[in-house]
C-alpha cells in the first residue's frame, strides 16, 4: 500500500473506537527528529496533526501503472467488458453474470486503494467518514442497481450476506490464520470495544426483527401497511443511531489510551516508515474514484439483470447467490486486510475490518437501502423473512460468545469457518418464498 501499512480504515476505526489506540500508534507515529507526530497529548487531552505529505507529480501513464498494472489482481478487469459483449451477443446469462462478478472484484479492492490514497491528505477523521461511503460502495451500487430493477429480495440477501460474511468467514479467517503464527499463544484484542460493537449488531437485529415477528404473527393494525411503515420509521432511527454513534466515537478523547509503545512496536513502525508517503496526488485519488465507481455502477446493472437467468442455468437458488455469492465479491478486500494484520498479531485491527464493516451495513446501508426505496416508491422494508432474520440472529450471538474473553486462537477461527459453511449449505438448500417484488 502506498500511504500507509494500514488501510485508511484502520485510522478511522481508531477515531470510531473499534481499534485498539496503541495498534494504531504502533503504525503511524513517526520520529519527531524527521517529521511532526500525528497524535500529541496536550492537557491531558490529545490533538490530531496532519503529516505534511509530498503530492507525487504522477504522468498519465505513471498514474495508471500504479493503479492498474501494479496489482496482480488487476488481471481480472479484462471480464468485465467481456461480459458485456456477452450480454448482447449471447442468451447465456451464467457466463455474464460470472464475468460481471469476475470483472468487479478487482475494481472493489482498487476503490479500496484509491480511498485509502485519498485520506493521506485528509486525516483520519474525514477519511473515516469517506470510508464510511465508499468501504461498501459495492454492495450500495448492486443494492440500488437491484431497488430499481424491482428486486427488493436480492438487495436484502446480499446485505444480509455481506454481514454474514464479513462475521463469520472474514473474521474466522482472521482468527485461523493468526493463530496459526502464532500458535504458541493466544493473540488479545480490547474486549471492551468488541462488547460495544456487539450491542450494536443486536440493535441492527432488533430493527430486522420486529417486523417480520409483525408480519409472521398477522397482529398488524392495518394489514399491508403497517409492517413498511414499521420498517421506514425504524430505518431512520437506525441511521440516527449509527450518526450519533459516529459522531460520539469521532469525539470521544481517550488520553490514558496512551501509554508507551513497547520495543517491538518501535522496530514494527520503523519498517512501515518507507512506505508512508501516498503514491498518487489528491486529485489523481479523486479521478481515480470516479472512474472506479462508474466502472462498477456499469457492471452491478449487468450482474443484477444476469441474477435470475445464472440462477436458472446453474440451478443454483438466488438466495445462494445473493447471500454467498455477491458478499465475497464486496468483501475481497475487507477479506484480505483481516488476515493480514491477524497475521501480524494485530488483532484490534481485524476486529476493526471485519467487526467495523457489519456494523457499517446494518446500521447504514440496510436502512439506507430501505430510505432510497422509500423515494423510489418501492417497498424495500426490514422484514427479511423468518429464515433470514433467524440466521442472522444467531450469528450475532455466536460471534458476540467468541469475542467477549478478548482473546482468539485458531480453534475459534475454525469453529467461525465452519459455522459459515453451514449457513452457505443451508441457502443452497433453501427455496426463498416466492413474492411479487422479487
Amino acid at each position: 500500500m502506498g500511504c500507509c501499512k494500514a488501510p485508511a480504515l484502520i485510522q478511522a476505526q481508531v477515531q470510531m473506537g473499534l481499534v485498539s489506540e496503541n495498534e494504531h500508534k504502533s503504525l503511524f507515529r513517526r520520529d519527531s527528529s524527521d517529521s511532526p507526530t500525528c497524535l500529541m497529548e496536550q492537557g491531558g487531552s490529545f490533538s490530531t496533526s496532519l503529516r505534511v505529505h509530498r503530492s507525487p507529480n504522477n504522468t498519465l501513464l505513471q498514474s495508471f501503472n500504479i493503479v492498474i498494472l501494479s496489482n496482480k489482481l488487476n488481471l481480472l478487469l479484462p471480464f468485465g467488458p467481456l461480459a458485456i459483449l456477452l450480454h448482447y451477443l449471447t442468451d447465456n446469462k451464467g457466463w455474464v453474470f460470472l464475468l460481471s462478478l469476475l470483472g468487479i472484484t478487482p475494481l472493489a479492492e482498487r476503490l479500496g486503494y484509491a480511498t485509502e490514497q485519498l485520506a493521506c491528505y485528509t486525516g483520519p477523521t474525514v477519511g473515516g467518514l469517506l470510508n464510511a461511503t465508499f468501504g461498501n460502495v459495492t454492495e450500495l451500487i448492486i443494492s440500488i442497481f437491484a431497488l430499481r430493477n424491482g428486486m427488493i429480495r436480492v438487495v436484502q440477501l446480499t446485505l444480509l450476506g455481506s454481514i454474514l460474511s464479513n462475521m463469520l468467514l472474514v473474521l474466522g479467517c482472521a482468527f485461523f490464520c493468526g493463530g496459526l503464527v502464532f500458535s504458541r499463544k493466544e493473540q488479545i484484542f480490547d474486549k471492551g470495544n468488541a462488547v460495544v460493537n456487539s450491542g450494536l449488531l443486536l440493535m441492527a437485529v432488533m430493527g430486522l426483527l420486529f417486523p417480520a415477528v409483525l408480519h409472521y404473527t398477522h397482529s398488524e393494525v392495518h394489514a399491508g401497511s403497517s409492517e413498511l411503515s414499521l420498517s421506514r420509521f425504524s430505518s431512520c432511527i437506525m441511521l440516527v443511531a449509527y450518526a450519533a454513534y459516529l459522531f460520539f466515537q469521532l469525539k470521544r478523547r481517550q488520553p490514558s489510551s496512551y501509554t508507551p509503545l513497547t520495543e517491538d512496536m518501535n522496530q514494527s513502525e520503523e519498517t512501515s516508515d518507507d512506505s508512508e508517503d501516498p503514491e498518487i496526488s489528491r486529485w489523481e485519488a479523486i479521478i481515480w474514484l470516479s472512474i472506479l465507481t462508474a466502472w462498477v455502477s456499469l457492471l452491478s446493472a449487468y450482474l443484477v439483470d444476469a441474477i435470475e437467468g445464472a440462477s436458472v442455468s446453474w440451478k443454483i437458488p438466488i438466495s445462494f447467490i445473493s447471500v454467498i455469492l455477491l458478499p465475497i465479491v464486496g468483501n475481497a478486500a475487507e477479506h484480505a486486510g483481516a488476515i493480514m494484520f491477524a497475521m501480524k498479531d494485530k488483532l484490534d485491527l481485524s476486529l476493526g475490518v471485519a467487526i467495523g464493516s457489519s456494523i457499517q451495513i446494518s446500521m447504514f446501508a440496510v436502512p439506507f437501502c430501505v430510505v432510497i426505496g422509500w423515494m423510489m416508491g418501492a417497498q424495500m422494508d426490514l422484514n427479511f423473512q423468518l429464515f433470514e432474520t433467524a440466521t442472522l440472529f444467531i450469528t450475532v450471538i455466536v460471534v458476540a460468545f467468541f469475542i467477549q474473553e478478548g482473546t482468539s486462537n485458531y480453534f475459534k477461527g475454525l469453529m467461525l469457518i465452519l459455522c459459515y459453511l453451514i449457513v452457505a449449505a443451508s441457502f443452497f438448500v433453501h427455496e426463498d418464498p416466492h413474492q411479487d417484488d422479487a
